[in-house]
């Protein structure tokens, strides 16, 4: 045999046994005088007859770009574990992404377990909680001097409007500046 089978020249060009009888058939191929296949004319033939819209080619597999935010994250999950973090732009490996995975899951877990076991709040029940407290706070002292000004007015021998218009001036000044501080609940 001077050149090659059928079956040995699909293995050759990548296509089915048919794909290349039909190729014999439609006389794209080369054959030798005793019926093998001729591969460098062969390739060469097909080359020149075949219509390249009509091939078909190999799918392209569809990688979706990482966003650069999501790279960062699996960097920065590394980091905070005291595991090796890649280069700026040298790129995360497979690994080190699953690996950056796996250990968000198990702060995941760790945190829904904590939340279970009441360990855990809400972000916004607090919020909610310690706003109402401390207005609770600021309307007890609003209306602390109404309530004690007559009593320091007595032990010191003032009026007690007036001792009560110093403290609301005084304590008015004290929750002015209360209220300067925000809380950063972060």
């Amino acid at each position: 045999m001077q050149g090659m089978s059928e079956r040995q020249y699909a293995a050759h060009v990548g296509l089915s046994r048919g794909a290349i009888q039909k190729a014999k058939t439609a006389e794209r191929l080369v054959l030798n005088p005793d019926g093998s296949i001729n591969a460098a004319a062969s390739d060469a033939r097909r080359a020149e007859t075949t219509d390249p819209s009509k091939t078909r080619k190999a799918p392209a597999p569809k990688l979706k770009p990482v966003p650069e935010a999501a790279v960062a994250a699996v960097g920065d999950t590394l980091r905070e574990q005291g595991l090796a973090v890649p280069p700026v732009g040298g790129g995360t490996t497979f690994l080190q992404a699953k690996t950056a995975n796996e250990v968000l899951k198990a702060q995941e877990r760790r945190i829904r377990l904590q939340r279970l076991k009441g360990e855990l709040v809400e972000r916004a029940r607090a919020l909610t909680l310690v706003f109402r407290l401390a207005r609770e706070e600021r309307d007890s002292w609003v209306n602390w001097p109404a309530r004690a000004a007559a009593l320091m007015a007595a032990d010191l021998g003032v009026e007690p409007a007036a001792m009560q218009k110093v403290l609301e001036k005084h304590v008015r000044a004290h929750l002015d500046e209360l209220a300067e501080v925000r809380p950063d609940f972060r």
